[in-house]
């Protein structure tokens, strides 16, 4: 698979995988929430030239400053530049590594046409920060320009959480004979998984032979196992599925967070505890953190709440919608909070449409106990003929 398709394989699990902002190392959890709020109101002043202000990010020296400025007139550094700050991106879940690839792609941007790789990473950056209609505006320029198998595929990602299902089927259809046939396998079966056909995409997807695969698409394969079989109500074989995927891709920051969902679940807070130790600096693993300790009754339950609660206070004052998700979540999981989850499903919901986010509507209208608050979501799992056995335990007569 080339560098430039193995990134867009790797998109797939970007999606969902992000990094909070870390303004206040050194202080304990129930004190920074309060910091991060203040620190909005007035600028902070070094008291000297010496002092650390932020440590620059594990990687940040692979791309040095002359290699930076090399990129701004040579396209063939520019693009693995980005890639490689879209891929660090992934790994950590700091967004910032998107700022930088953002970076050094803008001179191409400026220019007319527009190269079509930059293009298809410009809408991949896009994508992970849910900025889901200018990405396929993108994407659309680059596809027009050339039939490119890396932009069908960002392309049928986009579309796939957007809930676009139909759209995204044809654009996995433009990989057929331009990609490897276990891509276009992975990404035709895995929208038929989301619309009426999930346990014949299961096995068809289990059945593709995953030694042939390279590792993105391996740990891709896996994913989208552990997805279908929570799905189906089986977490035993999720639970395999997520574990043999990490042994793949021990970064993949989806899959590891999906894993903790299937635990919690279980009741097995220890052991989320264990898996995602050390990744506090992660709103979505903070937030799995959280509800582990609140499972266990923890004494570090109230101070992990109070740091997720000003992480989503920060986000909110910034008009940040990338969360709210796991905004709900919280709302629902750690600091019950009825209406207020029902408002940030809400929100979710006007981003983006994937099971996660129908789950979390439903559960958020059941507690708010306005069951026609998630009438939208139950029209789209009728609409789409989406099976979810998760959801059955909210589904109540839509409007």
């Amino acid at each position: 698979m080339s560098p430039a398709l193995n990134a867009s394989v790797a998109a797939h699990r970007l999606r969902r995988s992000r990094r909070r902002w870390a303004l206040a190392l050194g202080l304990t959890l129930a004190a920074t929430g309060a910091l991060l709020r203040s620190a909005l109101a007035a600028p902070y002043i070094p008291h000297s030239d010496s002092e650390i202000l932020a440590e620059v990010p594990a990687g940040a020296r692979h791309t040095n400053a002359a290699t930076r400025a090399l990129s701004q007139s040579r396209l063939e550094i520019a693009l693995p530049v980005a890639q490689f700050d879209i891929a660090r991106a992934r790994a950590t879940g700091d967004l910032r590594y998107l700022g930088y690839a953002q970076a050094a792609l803008a001179p191409w941007l400026r220019r007319t046409p527009v190269p079509t790789p930059v293009l298809i990473l410009d809408a991949t950056i896009l994508q992970s920060r849910h900025a889901f209609g200018p990405a396929l505006a993108e994407l659309d320029r680059a596809l027009a320009q050339r039939d490119d198998p890396q932009g069908w595929l960002t392309r049928a990602t986009v579309l796939r959480v957007l809930g676009r299902y139909a759209e995204a089927q044809s654009a996995c259809g433009h990989l057929a004979g331009v990609a490897d046939p276990s891509i276009s396998a992975l990404c035709v079966q895995s929208l038929r998984g989301l619309n009426g056909h999930l346990r014949d995409a299961y096995a068809a997807i289990a059945a593709l032979p995953q030694q042939s695969l390279p590792p993105e698409a391996r740990a891709w394969r896996y994913s989208e196992l552990g997805e279908m079989a929570e799905r189906l109500g089986d977490d035993a074989a999720a639970e395999r599925y997520f574990r043999e995927g990490l042994a793949v891709a021990a970064d993949d920051l989806y899959m590891r967070s999906a894993l903790a969902d299937v635990l919690l679940r279980h009741g097995r807070a220890a052991e989320t505890l264990q898996l995602l130790k050390g990744m506090d600096s992660m709103e979505p693993m903070l937030l799995r953190l959280a509800i582990a300790h609140r499972q266990l009754h923890d004494p570090l339950a109230a101070s992990s709440a109070t740091l997720l609660g000003g992480e989503f206070d920060l986000e909110q004052q910034r008009g940040d919608a990338v969360h709210r998700r796991e905004q709900a979540r919280y709302f629902l999981d750690v600091d019950p909070q009825p209406a207020a989850a029902l408002a940030a499903a809400q929100a979710n919901w006007q981003v983006q449409r994937e099971p996660d986010d129908i789950l979390v509507l439903l559960r958020a209208a059941q507690a708010a106990h306005q069951p026609d608050a998630a009438a939208p979501a139950r029209q789209f799992l009728q609409q789409q003929q989406l099976q979810d056995v998760r959801v059955s335990a909210y589904q109540g007569p839509a409007s």
